[in-house]
């Protein structure tokens, strides 16, 4: 059998971080068991869908590493939702409502007040056919329901939160289709995963009901359910659900100068047994990928571990891999003297203008001055072809007596206006002889 998921996003909008988190399950799963990743835009809702989100969906995904094996749209399969309706329409497992939103919610609230479950009562299933008649001569068209089987209880074993049950007669039937005529998100889903031989859905634990509704769809149609794992929902750092966590995506990642695998790594695994590490490449996580490390806490999403995932993951980049992006000039050597600093990679830039100056004076007293100057007549009798920045400070600690900060401290500071910073052994070849010592004499 071969292992087929799928993520159905609805392009209503940008992906969130959970939205990327369910994809990214989805195809690690895929990709571990040598299947297929589908991406499904769940596109029924014309008026609110939008080909700019198909395209930033797209985009998204691509940004991640998540490749795509094939997509599908659901608004080009309608007339495969119709053929089911029918089909259960004839085996008497869809029926007709005529209750408006009003009267539903009256029932929902005289149930709620006894102490009993907002349970629909199926009144629908007892209308006449003169009520039935009254209802549409005054403008009435149904709505319709899948009726579930009240004698065939709904189990099964979910790969993550073990075995689940439901009674079905303590559910109401699902509405699965508007009174425009307009699907709802259960039918159709259930026809696509089984028409496209869907094997396993990863999903957030706010859908275990919709599962079980969906399961005795899949039997209603003769068709083999996939098997379905239910991950917790992501809260924030606080412990609480976030109103952030719905905005936070690749967008704003990208912003933030966040890279790719940084946001993989840490929503691979938390949730997970599995520690959360910096991983450059998605190998590894694919390897270890596992719902039986799942746990049923709420993972957090903390975007503190995010930012120290994305400097540890930069710290391990070769040149090669971001040459593309580094400023002008900045070669191999200077990546390797800049990286250990960096947090994003944006900072390359600020880090390069160090580098190429002209860089910010320092206010300095007139025994500091009397050093710098001896500083810069050392550094123009060096031989600069190997460890300067040793032999520099080396000569200049014989001559002047100065150790430890007060001898290397205002030296970084002329030579790169700041007072902390890369390794000034890798960053002083880079800045050269010239510039350094136009840089001690106070040149700038």
């Amino acid at each position: 059998m071969t292992v087929i998921t799928r993520f159905a996003p609805s392009p209503t909008g940008r992906l969130h971080v959970g939205n990327i988190r369910t994809a990214l399950h989805n195809w690690l799963w895929a990709r571990k068991q040598g299947g297929r990743f589908l991406l499904r835009l769940d596109d029924t809702d014309s008026e609110r869908s939008k080909e700019e989100h198909v395209e930033a969906i797209r985009a998204d995904l691509a940004w991640l590493g998540m490749d795509v094996d094939g997509e599908e749209r659901q608004s080009a399969r309608f007339d495969r939702y119709d053929a089911a309706f029918e089909r259960l329409r004839a085996a008497g497992r869809v029926y007709a409502c005529y209750e408006t939103p009003q009267e539903l919610e009256l029932k929902r609230k005289i149930l709620l007040g006894r102490g009993k479950p907002p349970v629909y009562d199926r009144a629908a299933l007892d209308l006449t056919d003169r009520q039935i008649a009254d209802h549409e001569a005054e403008g009435r068209t149904p709505h319709w329901r899948f009726k579930l089987d009240h004698d065939t209880p709904i189990a099964w074993d979910d790969l993550i939160r073990g075995p689940q049950h439901f009674d079905p007669a303590l559910l109401s039937d699902p509405v699965i289709r508007r009174e425009d005529g307009s699907w709802l998100y259960m039918l159709p889903s259930a026809v696509d995963d089984a028409e496209m031989g869907i094997t396993h859905v990863v999903r957030g634990e706010d859908h275990v009901t919709n599962t079980g509704l969906q399961l005795q769809m899949f039997d209603a149609m003769n068709a083999l359910p996939p098997a379905f794992a239910h991950e917790a929902l992501l809260v924030g750092s606080e412990g609480k659900l976030s109103k952030r966590l719905g905005s936070l995506g690749v967008e704003t990642f990208r912003e933030d100068g966040i890279e790719p695998m940084a946001v993989v790594s840490l929503l691979a695994r938390i949730g997970t047994s599995d520690p959360v590490e910096p991983f450059t490449e998605a190998a590894p996580l694919i390897e270890s990928f596992d719902f039986a490390r799942f746990g049923r806490a709420p993972a957090r999403f903390d975007g503190e571990e995010l930012q120290t995932l994305n400097a540890k993951i930069l710290h391990q980049l070769d040149y090669d891999a971001v040459a593309a992006r580094l400023p002008q000039g900045m070669g191999a050597d200077g990546w390797q003297a800049i990286r250990p600093n960096l947090t994003t990679l944006s900072e390359a830039s600020d880090w390069w203008h160090v580098v190429e100056g002209p860089v910010d004076s320092v206010a300095i007293d007139a025994e500091t001055e009397a050093f710098l100057d001896q500083a810069a007549e050392i550094a123009a009798t060096l031989d600069w072809s190997d460890a300067a920045w040793k032999r520099l400070t080396g000569e200049l600690k014989e001559k002047s007596g100065r150790k430890g900060k007060a001898l290397f401290l205002p030296l970084r500071q002329a030579l790169t206006g700041r007072d902390h910073g890369p390794e000034m052994a890798s960053l002083l070849p880079l800045i050269g002889k010239d510039r350094a010592i136009a840089r001690l004499a106070r040149r700038l």
